[in-house]
């Protein structure tokens, strides 16, 4: 792949929104796609892996805001409309997608169906952790299925997995999801991905444009070397990708990767709504 390299001025957190070195060296391959040359400077911009860049394009990607950085408006225009297009693929493939232009949007939608529920499971979902819904969920009175509630025995982890198969409402997030509308994921136990497909009474998955990408092989590639060793880090596991970021295709016990399910439509009896959020989420 022809790579060409690029000056993009860029602002981060520290006092003034000002890095040191503002300008910074990246690399363009053909299709616009952003790599950063210095791993340290990667919170110069803040547009998931595998952020394009059309050519042409206003290359002060990121300005200073109150909060932290916000995205240039050209730049936060091209992920709309990637989440639109991968939206509408999804309505083709028989999907209830939506698209969310903030965070908000996105609790309001699943606060709004978790009002009709009873019992809602959890797929242990960075993603829908990161929305904070669990207080207002709680506030509803409704029954809620975590087995990754700190305490609980493996046994009770099982149960819970389990009951989350015929919840009323099962909220998760999904690894990828390709421009064609198919939704990729990879589990370790496969309750999520069974939950996904048959079971509850409505199940949302949400995710952000972070998890967009060309196709399946890309799907693929993306948890291999982003959400894989992510996860594994995060849940303490004994897993070479924990150590290098780079999976092996390790042989280990405590593999994670084991059933990759590829939804290319709505299954015939699941009511599956997407939620796809113009930011960042999860990995």
């Amino acid at each position: 792949m022809r790579l060409r390299s690029w000056l993009v001025s860029g602002y981060g957190r520290e006092k003034g929104n000002v890095l040191k070195k503002p300008d910074s060296r990246w690399l363009v391959d053909d299709r616009g796609m952003l790599a950063a040359s210095d791993k340290r400077e990667k919170n110069l911009i803040q547009c998931g892996v595998g952020a394009g860049v059309p050519d042409g394009m206003n290359k002060s990607v990121c300005k200073s805001g109150e909060g932290g950085m916000e995205m240039d408006d050209n730049l936060l225009w091209v992920y709309e409309q990637r989440c639109k297009m991968a939206v509408a693929s999804l309505q083709k493939n028989g999907f209830d997608a939506v698209y969310c232009k903030r965070r908000e949007d996105a609790c309001r939608n699943i606060i709004d169906e978790a009002r009709k529920a009873r019992t809602i499971g959890f797929g242990g979902s960075m993603t829908v952790r990161e929305l904070q819904l669990e207080p207002e969920l709680e506030q509803l009175g409704v029954e809620l299925l975590q087995h990754n509630k700190p305490g609980l025995s493996s046994e009770e982890k099982l149960s819970i997995r389990r009951r989350q198969l015929t919840c009323d409402l099962f909220l998760t997030g999904s690894n990828a999801v390709t421009l064609n509308g198919q939704l990729v994921n990879v589990d370790g136990v496969g309750n999520r991905v069974g939950a996904m497909m048959f079971g509850p009474k409505q199940v949302i998955v949400v995710m952000g444009r972070n998890k967009i990408v060309e196709d399946v092989h890309a799907a693929i590639k993306r948890i291999k070397a982003v959400a894989a060793p992510a996860n594994a880090r995060r849940l303490n596991l004994k897993l070479p990708c924990a150590v290098t970021g780079q999976c092996s295709e390790c042989q280990s016990p405590e593999r994670i990767c084991r059933a990759t399910v590829i939804l290319d439509k709505k299954p015939s009896q699941a009511n599956i709504r997407v939620l796809i959020i113009n930011d960042d989420l999860g990995y």
